[in-house]
């Protein structure tokens, strides 16, 4: 018989497999489950196809991270994440230096090949090249991708080209330091690098995923939770990532429920079968709060809704009736009436953080409906159908804010037709209905190339859509992203903006949006100036007994 000792009593006992309770129970953090409007629009998790709201949500600060991160908690400026340091080298490139000790969800330590993986051609950009000055994009429609297909989706370059229209390459210049060089100077680049899209993958298992799909619904990223399972259109669970180099994650499981009717979002919160409740509107604040064992949280964001106009539309070719359009609007009776008056109405597409490119003595189009009566008869508007296509509460107050401008449209003679659809798809698809949508539009960082040239620009969505096109614009918008002359730059910014919100309308500002979350007070926690959720250890304060 062989002697037992101490150490083959401990060999034998690491050897044994612990009953599956008996893991579970050694495990005390807690689960929450989030019951949010919508998962996802794409049926994807790639940061690169899912460009939303609501991918923002769930994909910050939980799954995908960038090498320039947000202070999420603080003022939405710049922070590092998985770079440490970065500098200017000259006016087309920035180095950076990486975080060393970062895993992936997989276990593999994150290396600079992966970060220039990140933003290469398999991954990112497909067959296309560094536009020159004067480029756009070829108009690329979101294509759905192939079951088994390793292509990328048509969408995912056009997308990777809208952040990066000129990057020329990312190159390892150590064994911890990139270098992004771009085709053209560009003030920007940081902002580029901190911006949605900018996130690092491993490249071990994109390329190990039996295809493109396959991948997007379970990307493998350095975030402190990971993909445990993903249902499109019901539910996503993440489980804690315990070798995050941020530190061991809070939370042991973050389950997202999709749960389109506000009213089912409170139920499930106030029965106990959800922890938070997104997207609440202001109306609902004061119900909620009656019960002391309630609050929501939430403010006004780096975001604004907009609509936008097509200008292919018989009825909207004429400037003068989208003029009308933005005339008739009191955008301060819907802050005051649907916001309970919790948000305010900007100065156009811009916001205070972009310091000195702010154009502080611009303003929304004033609410004149004599002056948008005139415009409407001047124009010859003889009062035919201008279609609204809408969808059913994906922004908040959404659909009530439709009707308010249907009745303040009617009023300066303008007979607009509310069309309810069910997807993006829908909203986005051309023809002879498509004339005004709803839309939003978000700082990414602080500059106006973040917001109005990436979404309205001649590589924004609204152009490649083929909504609406300005040359003078378009000129202006290629000399914003490649001048190096701020005071010039900040000139050619007011142009824009003069342009696109008055004189030929692409859209028109509504109110700066805001975004409300309903939870237990027992739970600490708060809610971000943004619509990330924010579950990673700064953020989560416990549960009181």
């Amino acid at each position: 018989m062989p002697r037992l000792t101490r150490r083959s009593i401990v060999a034998a006992a690491g050897s044994l497999a612990l009953p599956r309770f008996a893991v579970a129970q050694a495990d005390r953090r807690p689960a929450v489950t989030v019951a949010v409007q919508k998962i996802s629009n794409s049926n994807t998790l790639e940061v690169l196809r899912e460009q939303s709201n609501v991918g923002e949500r769930i994909f910050f600060t939980s799954l995908w991270e960038g090498l320039i991160g947000r202070d999420w908690l603080g003022d939405q400026g710049p922070v590092p994440l998985l770079a440490t340091a970065w500098r200017r080298i000259d006016d087309r490139t920035v180095e950076l230096d990486l975080r060393e000790g970062v895993r992936f969800h997989n276990g593999d330590v994150m290396t600079v090949e992966d970060v220039v993986f990140s933003f290469g051609r398999e991954r990112m950009m497909g067959d296309t090249r560094p536009l020159l000055a004067g480029e756009t994009l070829r108009n690329a429609e979101a294509v759905p991708p192939a079951e088994g297909s390793r292509a990328l989706p048509r969408e995912v370059p056009a997308i990777a080209r809208r952040i990066w229209p000129a990057l020329d390459r990312v190159e390892a210049v150590g064994r911890n330091r990139v270098r992004f060089v771009n085709a053209v100077p560009d003030v920007t680049l940081e902002g580029r690098i901190s911006r949605y899209g900018s996130e690092i993958c491993s490249r071990r298992a994109f390329e190990a995923a039996g295809s493109w799909l396959a991948w997007a619904r379970a990307p493998v990223t350095t975030g402190p939770y990971r993909v445990a399972s993903f249902r499109p259109d019901s539910e996503l669970v993440l489980e804690a990532h315990d070798e995050y180099w941020g530190g061991r994650p809070p939370l042991r499981r973050i389950r997202f429920v999709e749960v389109p009717e506000v009213a089912a979002r409170v139920a499930g919160l106030l029965s106990g079968e959800y922890q938070f409740a997104c997207d609440i509107p202001p109306d609902q604040i004061g119900e909620i709060e009656r019960n002391a064992r309630f609050e929501v949280q939430g403010a006004p964001i780096l975001n604004h809704r907009i609509i936008c106009f097509d200008k292919n539309h018989a009825q909207l070719a004429d400037p003068r009736i989208r003029r009308a359009l933005t005339h008739a609007i009191d955008r301060q009776a819907i802050v005051d009436s649907l916001w309970a008056g919790r948000t305010v109405v900007p100065k156009g597409l811009q916001w205070p953080f972009y310091g000195q490119m702010f154009i502080a003595d611009w303003s929304v189009p004033a609410h004149d409906p004599a002056l948008a009566a005139r415009l409407v008869r001047e124009a010859g508007y003889r009062g035919d159908p201008i279609p609204y296509r809408c969808l059913n509460n994906y922004y908040t107050n959404q659909v009530a804010t439709a009707q308010i401008l249907l009745e303040m449209w009617k009023a300066v003679g303008l007979n607009v037709e509310l069309q309810m659809v069910e997807n993006w798809q829908q909203i986005l698809a051309p023809g002879p209905t498509r004339a005004i949508r709803d839309w939003s539009n978000s700082a990414l960082y602080s500059d106006p190339v973040s917001s109005l040239t990436s979404q309205h620009g001649p590589n924004g969505g609204q152009q490649q859509w083929g909504e609406w096109r300005n040359e003078e614009f378009n000129r202006l918008a290629q000399e914003l992203e490649t001048s190096t002359d701020r005071p010039r730059r900040r000139a050619v910014f007011a142009r824009m903006l003069e342009i696109a919100e008055r004189e030929d309308p692409a859209y028109t500002v509504l109110h700066q949006n805001a975004t409300f979350t309903a939870k237990p007070r027992a739970i600490r926690w708060r809610q971000p100036a943004a619509f990330a959720m924010d579950f990673r250890a700064q953020a989560w304060g416990g549960i009181e007994s």
